[in-house]
């Protein structure tokens, strides 16, 4: 009696695990702001999430210092220089209040890496993280990768992009393992006042909810608005918490690529020994500018302050005055997030745009605009501006967005 082989079967080529994860769409909308712009056509983008300016002179004096130092042109502790670790928790006492020790500090390379090695630490397959929207792109990516799984609590403007308490508790499941907490917000840039930053803290600490919290804009607040570091305000959380930040932002060292996770001392030697497989040190040169960054004044980020708040008082006129884009003032970040909902299934140059993902695909075709669509935060219907561009750009961008946008009909 015969039998018939079984088929072979084609090993996939990407493992689903990978070739699951989705392109960084900010980082995308960057691309196709810049190709075309390289080609000699005047795109201006809206996409990318750093500062126009350059990173202060003391930083690059610093670096080029290290660069010397034969020292630098060796391997260093995975967990980042040890001077560099006390400065970041000298630092963080100093600007939000929370006294944290050496050896809860890891260094990373960016503050990406601070978020996957974050989930990654806390969370097993099965394990839920709460995550409200609109989101940064890369975490719910993250979570997943860590093989935890994002579940969305959806807010809007009528919120102030905020979750409740309520909500929370809503979304919470016996298979809650922790809650992502970002404010300043990317993309919306709420800041949580401190009532809700207390009452969610508290409300972590009775169900033992982990709370991640990420305090990369914590100094890009406006209208003597505070950005409160949810572990000060409930003291009792800092056994449960992991706070992320990094240079990238608060110094215009988006390229420098070093960011940090502070938590307890098991998870950060956890963290730790993952990123000794992932990654090894961070890039001393970076860490030494890293290190005259945080131990330095703050008067960089004072000066791209005033300039931000201008900007953002300014986009947010520019667009109000758009037929049917609606945008609430944010109060910290560098992003506006405006509803262009009332402009969905309008015809504009012979196109009915369904989605925002739609309606961003015809600005940059016919304004050559770049914008990112709010579906890459977890909430259709809105774009992500980012306002930290120079002033001519950011006024005419959003004019010829408005012009275009004026056709709807």
């Amino acid at each position: 009696m015969s039998s018939t082989p079984a088929p072979s079967r084609t090993p996939a080529r990407v493992s689903g695990r990978i070739g699951g994860i989705s392109e960084s769409a900010t980082m995308a909308v960057d691309a196709k702001a810049k190709a075309p712009r390289a080609a000699g056509r005047p795109v201006i983008g809206f996409g990318a999430g750093e500062p126009d300016f350059p990173t202060p002179p003391a930083v690059v004096t610093a670096a080029k210092a290290a660069c010397a130092d034969p020292r630098n042109h060796r391997y260093t502790p995975a967990g980042g220089l040890p001077q560099l670790r006390q400065a970041v928790a000298d630092k963080t006492a100093r600007d939000s209040g929370y006294r944290v020790t050496s050896n809860q500090v890891l260094i990373t390379n960016g503050g990406k890496q601070a978020v996957y090695q974050a989930f990654a630490t806390l969370t097993d397959p099965g394990d839920e993280v709460l995550l409200p929207a609109p989101y940064w792109t890369t975490y719910p990516e993250a979570v997943a990768l860590a093989g935890g799984s994002p579940v969305v609590v959806r807010t809007d403007e009528t919120s102030g992009f905020l979750p409740t308490v309520q909500a929370l508790e809503a979304a919470r499941t016996e298979a809650t393992k922790a809650l992502l907490w970002c404010s300043p917000s990317n993309p919306s840039g709420a800041v949580a006042p401190p009532e809700l930053v207390a009452e969610v803290g508290r409300w972590a600490v009775e169900h033992g909810t982990w709370v991640i919290t990420d305090e990369i804009y914590e100094h890009l607040v406006y209208d003597g608005v505070r950005a409160e570091s949810m572990p000060v305000v409930v003291p009792e959380l800092a056994d449960t918490c992991v706070v992320l930040n990094g240079v990238a932002k608060t110094y215009a060292m988006t390229g420098w690529r070093v960011g940090w996770m502070i938590g307890p001392t098991d998870v950060i030697a956890a963290a730790g020994n993952l990123q000794s497989h992932l990654s090894s040190n961070v890039a001393n040169v970076s860490q030494c500018a890293a290190l005259e960054a945080v131990s330095g004044p703050l008067d960089a980020v004072a000066e791209m302050r005033t300039a931000f708040d201008r900007r953002r008082r300014a986009i947010v006129e520019l667009l109000a005055a758009i037929p049917g884009v609606s945008c609430p003032m944010p109060s910290g970040a560098f992003y506006a997030y405006p509803c262009v909902r009332d402009l969905l299934g309008r015809r504009i140059r012979g196109q009915r745009p369904r989605t925002s993902l739609e309606l961003a695909a015809l600005i940059l075709d016919e304004a050559e605009v770049a914008v990112v669509p709010g579906e890459a935060f977890g909430t259709p219907g809105y774009f992500r501006l980012s306002y930290a561009l120079g002033d001519d750009d950011l006024h005419t961008g959003v004019q010829r967005m408005g012009t275009l946008l004026a056709e709807a009909s």
